[in-house]
C-alpha cells in the first residue's frame, strides 16, 4: 500500500464535532457550517468506501485545511452555501445512487444540458445544494483534476483550490476572504500536502496568457481587500502580501511559451476568459 492509500484509509469522520485527517484532528464549527462540513466528509468517505474516487472543492476546502485560522472565516462572516464536489467521468453513474440514497434529488434539467462536466443533486429535507464538476471546472478559464484527485483527501489540493478561486474574472468578496485565509494559514512550496504547490501554480500559466492575466489581477485585488478587514492583525496582512507577492514572483518567473508570449502582447483588448453563465435555476 503506498503512502496516497495509507493517508487515505486513515481519513475518515471520527464524530460529529471532528476530522481525522493523518495526525491531525480539526475542531468542526458547530451549527449550520457543522453540517455541511460533516456532510461533505461523510459523502466523501461513503464514496471511497464504494470504490468511487471523490473529493470536497469550493469554501469548505477552507473548513477541512484551515485548522489555525479557521475562525476568520467566521470573523470576516463567510457562510457557507452549497458542497462543491470533483469526481472523474467513469464515477458519476455510482455517485448518483449513492446521492440518492442519501436523499438527494438529481436536478434533471440542469444536469441533462451540462451532465457531462457538471451535475447538481439537491437535498430538500436538509436544504442543501451538493454541485459536482467532472473531471475539470471549466468557468473563466480551466481548472483540470485529472490525475489530481489522489494527491489529497478529502478534498482537492491546496493548490488546485486557488486555481478554483482565481480563475474567476469577476471575483466576489467572498472567494477573496477564502484567499486570505488560505494563504494565511499555508506556506508555498512544491508539494501538496498541507502546502501550496506554487511550482504547480506557475506551470499552469506558462503557456496561458489569459489564465495569467486573470489571477495576477485576482491576487493583486486580494492584496487591496487586506486593509479593509478589521479582523485581521497587521501579522495577517504583512504575512498574506508577502505570500501573495512571493506567490507573483514565482509566476513571473518561470518561463513562458512563444504563445503566450505572442498573446501577452494582444493584452485584455481582446477577451482572454469564457463568458459563464450559472443555469441552476
Amino acid at each position: 500500500m503506498d503512502s496516497t492509500q495509507v493517508f487515505i484509509s486513515r481519513s475518515r469522520l471520527l464524530t460529529h464535532e471532528s476530522v481525522w485527517r493523518g495526525d491531525i484532528v480539526a475542531e468542526l464549527p458547530r451549527g449550520s457550517k457543522s453540517g455541511f462540513i460533516e456532510e461533505a466528509v461523510s459523502i466523501v468517505d461513503a464514496a471511497r468506501d464504494r470504490g468511487l474516487i471523490l473529493r470536497v472543492a469550493g469554501a469548505c476546502v477552507i473548513r477541512l485545511h484551515c485548522h489555525k485560522t479557521g475562525h476568520l472565516h467566521d470573523a470576516l462572516k463567510r457562510e457557507l452555501s452549497d458542497i462543491d464536489f470533483v469526481t472523474y467521468a467513469k464515477f458519476v453513474k455510482g455517485l448518483r445512487s449513492l446521492l440518492a440514497q442519501r436523499g438527494y434529488i438529481a436536478n434533471d434539467r440542469f444536469n441533462v444540458l451540462h451532465g457531462t462536466v457538471r451535475q447538481i443533486f439537491i437535498d430538500e429535507v436538509n436544504r442543501r445544494t451538493v454541485d459536482i464538476f467532472i473531471d475539470q471546472l471549466d468557468m473563466c478559464h480551466k481548472v483540470d483534476f485529472r490525475k489530481r484527485l489522489e494527491l489529497d483527501y478529502p478534498t482537492i489540493t491546496l493548490a488546485d483550490f486557488l486555481l478554483e478561486k482565481l480563475q474567476i474574472v469577476k471575483i466576489t468578496e467572498k472567494d477573496v476572504k477564502d484567499l486570505i485565509v488560505v494563504l494565511r494559514e499555508h506556506d508555498l512550496g512544491d508539494q501538496e500536502r498541507e502546502t501550496i504547490d506554487a511550482e504547480y501554480i506557475s506551470k499552469r500559466f506558462s503557456d496561458d496568457w489569459g489564465f495569467y492575466y486573470t489571477t495576477t489581477t485576482n491576487l493583486g485585488k486580494a492584496k487591496d481587500f487586506l486593509p479593509a478587514y478589521e479582523v485581521l492583525t497587521e501579522e495577517d496582512r504583512l504575512d498574506v502580501r508577502t505570500k501573495i507577492d512571493t506567490l507573483l514572483s514565482i509566476i513571473e518567473n518561470e518561463p513562458k511559451t512563444f504563445g503566450w508570449k505572442m498573446r501577452a502582447k494582444v493584452g485584455p483588448k481582446k477577451q482572454w476568459y469564457h463568458d459563464v453563465t450559472d443555469l441552476r435555476s
